[in-house]
């Protein structure tokens, strides 16, 4: 871990985008300029483009906009913890749900081995996208939390809205969207016993700036930057609206339900009244989507009628 310490320190000197030669990063660091180029290459490893320019010293292509947990902790909104990195937020979270307080929020720049639905990968490069984990106690229990997802998603958008973003769009059951390509990815984990209080950690990876390793990812993509063109907030204003809308919401639905969030998702499904293919394990549902039902399933117009789904996911792939 420390030396994970010494390259976000690094970081943070090269987040300017400006020249740094590696005498003058090893003095302030009280390191050598060899165990300064030891650890940039560490740091190119994690997904961020250093150059090295003879005479001139170590430069990123861009300036990065870094996480501040003292910035967001003036906010005064909980219980939070930031790391510049770590395997996963919502593992960390998951593993110490029995001291967390409601609310306790765990961010990071870099994720080593971030998830996504059904174990798949997360691409997480460092300090370009948000990752992003709140826990939850429901008192209400397991069965209650099946439509979480869906007004998490409402949630991003309302808070996002706030700082000035448009044209945002949902897609069942746990994606948020900008012009027909991912921009956030929401997984909802949980422990506890059927009939018991469900201990819940909703993580969330928001692209932000990712222009790296892109080639990996296999469906289109896009960037919180692209939303705001040129006026994107800072990253740590973005947390704070995030978890004051995640919180509201989330108090909501311990009230209310899933009932109270219907309206607003169907507003926001980026494929309603369109051709959609839902998979669900070998079987293909061909339809129209048709918004959800107030428990959260998706509808979809088929050539039986209005049919309900509670499980599979909408396929990108273009139907037929």
């Amino acid at each position: 871990m420390k030396g994970h310490v010494v390259k976000h320190q690094i970081m943070q000197l090269l987040s300017d985008g400006e020249f740094h030669s590696g005498e003058m990063l090893g003095a302030q660091l009280g390191i050598s300029r060899a165990a300064i180029s030891k650890h940039v290459k560490g740091i190119q490893e994690w997904g961020v483009d250093v150059y090295r320019v003879q005479g001139k010293g170590y430069q990123l292509t861009d300036p990065i906009d870094l996480l501040d947990l003292n910035i967001i902790n003036q906010a005064s909104i909980g219980e939070v913890e930031l790391f510049p990195v770590i395997d996963s937020t919502n593992q960390y979270l998951l593993d110490n749900v029995q001291r967390l307080n409601n609310g306790a929020v765990c961010i990071a720049e870099y994720q080593a081995n971030g998830r996504g639905r059904r174990g798949r990968q997360w691409i997480s490069p460092y300090g370009a996208n948000l990752y992003f984990s709140m826990y939850w106690k429901l008192e209400s229990g397991v069965a209650a939390a099946m439509g979480l997802s869906l007004a998490i998603g409402v949630a991003i958008v309302d808070a996002l809205e706030s700082l000035g973003a448009k044209d945002l769009k949902l897609k069942w059951p746990n994606d948020l969207y900008y012009q027909d390509k991912k921009l956030a990815g929401i997984l909802v984990e949980m422990s506890g016993q059927t009939g018991g209080v469900a201990h819940l950690v909703i993580g969330m990876g928001l692209n932000i700036n990712m222009n790296r390793e892109s080639s990996v990812i296999d469906q289109p993509w896009s960037n919180l930057s692209h939303v705001f063109d040129g006026n994107m907030p800072s990253r740590n204003n973005v947390v704070i609206a995030l978890i004051a809308g995640w919180v509201k919401v989330l108090e909501q639905y311990e009230l209310q339900g899933m009932t109270s969030f219907v309206k607003r998702w169907n507003e926001l499904d980026n494929f309603k009244d369109k051709p959609i293919k839902l998979l669900i394990g070998n079987k293909e549902v061909f339809g129209i989507g048709k918004g959800i039902t107030e428990q959260g399933a998706v509808k979809i117009e088929t050539i039986n009628g209005i049919e309900t789904y509670i499980g599979g996911e909408i396929s990108l792939r273009k139907v037929e």
